[in-house]
C-alpha cells in the first residue's frame, strides 16, 4: 500500500452497521465516494438513497457523536458527513445543510402485557413504571438520540410531575444502529426512537407532546434548558431536531451524492422536510 495516499489509507477499514458499513480496503478515485451518517439514516441510505446513487457509494452509519469524533480524530476521511445534530460538525465545519427534522417516540412491542399497554395508555411512558418492563435507548455518549432521550425524561417530568428514574439505567443502552432491531425481537417493551427508526422497522410506536418530543421549532427556548457534556468537552444543548450535512471533498462523483443527499428525496416516511430546506446555514445557527 505503499502507494496510497493517505485519504486512500482512511477509506480502509471496517464500519460497525451491519449492511451499510464500509468493509475490507478499497483506494479511492474520483468515482468513488464515502457517506458516513447518523444511525438513524442507516435504513433510509442503504435502501432509497442507494437505489438513486448506485452501489459504487460506500456508507457508514454510527451515532452522530461517535461519527463526528471518528472524524475529528482522523480515523474517517468521508466526502459527505450527515449527523442529526448539527453543534456536532463543531471544528469540522464552519457550514452545514439543513435537510431533514424529526420527532421522538414510544416504539413499542405489541407481543407483551407491558407494550400493549404503552398502545393503549393516556400517557405512554407509564407502563414503563413495571418492575418487569423492558427497556431500551441510546448511549448519550455516542449520539444525540441518547442525549435527546434524557432532555425528553427531564421534559416530561415537567409535563406530568413524574421522575423516571428507572427509565436511566445503564444496563438500558444499545447502539442506535441496533436499537430497533432489538425491539423488533420482542426482548424489549418499549424504546426511545426517532418517528423514521419506528416507521422502517414496521414497529408501532406511540407520539409524544411537542414539548417533549423534540420537534416544534416554536420550543426552541424550552428545549435549550437542557444540556448534556460529551466526553469530548462538547457541551450540547437541546434544539428542536435537525439533520445537517456537509460537503468535505468536491469531486464530481461526491457533489453529485451530496446534493442528492441534501435533496431529501429518498427520505421516506417518519421524516419531515420544511418547506425552506435544504437551507445552508452558518455553524452557528442551529
Amino acid at each position: 500500500m505503499s502507494g496510497m495516499s493517505r485519504r486512500e489509507l482512511l477509506g480502509c477499514g471496517v464500519g460497525l452497521a451491519g449492511g451499510v458499513a464500509i468493509t475490507g480496503c478499497t483506494a479511492r478515485g474520483d468515482d468513488a465516494v464515502t457517506v458516513l451518517a447518523a444511525g438513524s439514516l442507516q435504513h433510509a441510505l442503504a435502501t432509497r438513497f442507494r437505489e438513486q446513487v448506485g452501489e459504487a457509494v460506500q456508507l457508514e452509519a454510527h451515532g452522530s457523536a461517535a461519527c463526528a469524533q471518528l472524524v475529528a480524530e482522523g480515523l474517517r476521511d468521508p466526502d459527505v458527513l450527515a449527523l442529526a445534530d448539527p453543534v456536532l460538525f463543531d471544528g469540522l465545519t464552519d457550514t452545514y445543510t439543513a435537510f431533514a427534522t424529526n420527532a421522538l417516540v414510544v416504539a413499542h412491542t405489541e407481543t407483551t402485557a407491558v407494550g400493549r399497554r404503552i398502545g393503549s395508555a393516556t400517557v405512554p411512558l407509564n407502563p414503563l413504571f413495571d418492575d418487569s418492563a423492558r427497556f431500551g435507548r441510546t448511549d448519550p455518549d455516542a449520539d444525540p438520540l441518547g442525549y435527546r432521550t434524557l432532555f425528553a425524561f427531564r421534559s416530561a417530568r415537567e409535563e406530568w410531575g413524574r421522575e423516571y428514574p428507572r427509565l436511566l439505567e445503564p444496563g438500558q443502552l444499545f447502539p442506535e444502529t441496533e436499537l430497533l432491531t432489538v425491539a423488533e425481537t420482542g426482548a424489549l417493551d418499549a424504546v426511545i426512537a426517532y418517528r423514521n427508526m419506528a416507521v422502517d422497522h414496521g414497529v408501532p410506536f406511540r407520539t409524544l407532546p411537542p414539548t417533549v418530543d423534540f420537534s416544534a421549532p416554536r420550543l426552541a427556548d424550552r428545549y435549550s434548558r437542557y444540556e448534556y457534556e460529551l466526553p469530548s468537552g462538547t457541551v450540547v444543548e437541546g434544539a428542536p431536531i435537525t439533520y445537517g450535512a456537509a460537503l468535505r471533498h468536491e469531486t464530481p462523483a461526491a457533489q453529485t451524492a451530496f446534493q442528492t443527499l441534501v435533496g431529501g428525496d429518498w427520505l421516506g416516511p417518519g421524516f419531515d422536510v420544511p418547506r425552506s430546506f435544504p437551507v445552508v446555514r452558518d455553524l452557528g445557527r442551529r
